[in-house]
């Protein structure tokens, strides 16, 4: 998953437990360890302002970009000529 979320690291450094962050920003604890575990498919910016006005943080610090390994691309690893395709490609 190339967006990683860094919301257990962020809440180490802040000493803050699921269950005490659910109730400071009034989400369901379930949501917040499914993000803290990378298990979300998406975040609304209502949480994230939440989150960031209670962990006094910017959006960045609990999102990243981690890009996929080279393998795991969906592209050649190398360019092929068009003169090596079949003219029904071309």
């Amino acid at each position: 998953m190339p967006i990683v979320s860094k919301l257990k690291v962020v809440m180490a450094d802040r000493d803050i437990s699921v269950n005490e962050l659910s109730e400071k920003v009034g989400r369901s604890a379930v949501n917040l360890s499914h993000l803290r575990c990378n298990r979300s498919k998406g975040i609304r910016i209502s949480l994230l302002e939440d989150l960031c006005r209670e962990l006094h943080c910017q959006p960045g610090d609990l999102l990243v970009y981690e890009p996929p390994a080279r393998e795991e691309q969906d592209w050649p690893s190398r360019r092929v000529s068009p003169r090596r395709l079949s003219s029904s490609f071309l």
